[in-house]
């Protein structure tokens, strides 16, 4: 079939979906989730992983790493990207309409997500919940490349894409990939708990009530260990450092 030039909003938005839930190194033309979605759109897996690319030329997290042949971003291409990072809820919404419009069933939702947090008066404010949540989720840890940025734990069911502004704090930011963590499920709820939480270089601080706790083995491997280290970050949507010192200014026990 051949590609158009032109690319329409809905196909901008599956990309757009495509490069936030995706590991970078992942964001090439042999994906087969790529193959699969450019055959639902028309386009050629070529065509869709530079579209992928173009974004990449827009995120500064990968341009400040000086990456070659990141410049072919349109004119649509910004202005979309930059609805998305001005507003993550509406674009997530957008993002999950485009796809059920799709000539193909939608990939499943991951068996192993847990929502946590909300709570909906109606069904068509928990379904929208529970896209966005899903979405913050595969962002989140698709960033991190599924491993917890603490331990390195890979194991998909005990990863969580942790908030660090509460989900309750913040509404405009529930969304945002650069508000989320990828933490093992243990970590996650210590850093819910403001147990723990990160310095200005991504180090992990440790609260007087893990410090002082009766030495065993479990709490020096799973704590202690990892005091003061930094954490592994992202290849993409880096924890934006205001959000890291409203939880340390706000939520960390010190």
């Amino acid at each position: 079939m051949p590609t158009r030039e032109k690319w329409r909003r809905d196909e901008l938005l599956i990309a757009l979906k495509l490069y936030c839930e995706l590991p970078f190194g992942k964001m090439h033309s042999q994906n087969p989730e790529i193959q699969r979605y450019a055959a639902i759109l028309g386009r050629t897996p070529s065509s869709l992983a530079m579209k992928l690319t173009n974004f990449a030329s827009l995120d500064p997290q990968i341009r400040a790493t000086g990456r070659k042949g990141l410049s072919g971003a349109s004119k649509a291409d910004r202005e979309i990207w930059e609805e998305m990072t001005s507003d993550w809820s509406r674009l997530a919404d957008e993002i999950a309409k485009a796809e059920s419009a799709l000539p193909a069933p939608s990939p499943a939702v991951e068996p192993e997500w847990t929502e946590r947090d909300f709570t909906g008066k109606t069904r068509t404010t928990k379904t929208q919940a529970r896209i966005g949540q899903d979405f913050f989720r595969k962002a989140v840890l698709s960033a991190y490349e599924y491993k917890c940025c603490i331990t390195g734990l890979s194991l998909p069911v005990l990863l969580v894409a942790s908030h660090i502004l509460p989900w309750r704090d913040d509404a405009s930011n529930r969304l945002n990939p650069r508000n989320g963590l990828c933490l093992s499920a243990m970590h996650d709820r210590a850093f819910d708990q403001g147990l723990i939480s990160l310095s200005e270089d991504f180090r992990l601080l440790l609260s007087p009530a893990i410090q002082t706790m009766k030495a065993t083995s479990y709490i020096e491997n799973t704590f202690w260990a990892y005091a003061g280290r930094e954490i592994q970050l992202p290849k993409k949507f880096n924890p934006d450092p205001a959000f890291l010192q409203y939880h340390r200014e706000h939520l960390f026990q010190r």
